[in-house]
């Protein structure tokens, strides 16, 4: 199979705060398989580390107040056409961010609180097709990937 990755749960320093999110269920899952690693946030122009953000009214803001919505949604169209361009069977996001959130987003409010929600590479993924799995759904090891 080939499953596109966000590449911050493959241990790329990717993350807002400089830091991943690797996850070692997930890295065992992947053996044997193409995976394609992809950060939109990264394709989209934003430096590492750079302040947090989350979609408020639906425009992408950070924390510090500023309108960063071009580079979240530049970043989704580029995710999107490497999507389109590698045609992964599967793609595991991240959860809650505002470009790879698959099932809740934090509210806007800088304050930790969730919303059902999708982010904005993943609202794209799932527009044109593409199967996605939030990462919060690979609870059991032993799972495989079908």
């Amino acid at each position: 199979m080939k499953i596109m990755v966000s590449a911050c749960l493959l241990g790329e320093n990717c993350k807002y705060n400089g830091g991943n999110n690797r996850n070692e269920k997930l890295l065992h899952l992947l053996e044997g398989h193409t995976v394609i690693p992809v950060c939109p946030e990264v394709l989209g122009g934003l430096p590492v580390p750079r302040p947090s953000a989350e979609i408020v009214n639906g425009t992408v803001m950070n924390a510090a107040g500023e309108n960063v919505d071009a580079a979240f949604r530049l970043g989704a169209e580029k995710g999107l056409e490497l999507a389109k361009r590698e045609k992964p069977d599967l793609i595991v996001l991240q959860s809650r961010s505002p470009s790879c959130g698959v099932k809740m987003i934090y509210d806007g409010s800088f304050s930790g609180r969730k919303i059902p929600g999708q982010g904005l590479f993943t609202e794209a993924a799932v527009k044109a097709g593409f199967k996605v799995l939030d990462i919060e759904d690979i609870a059991d090891g032993e799972a495989q990937f079908y």
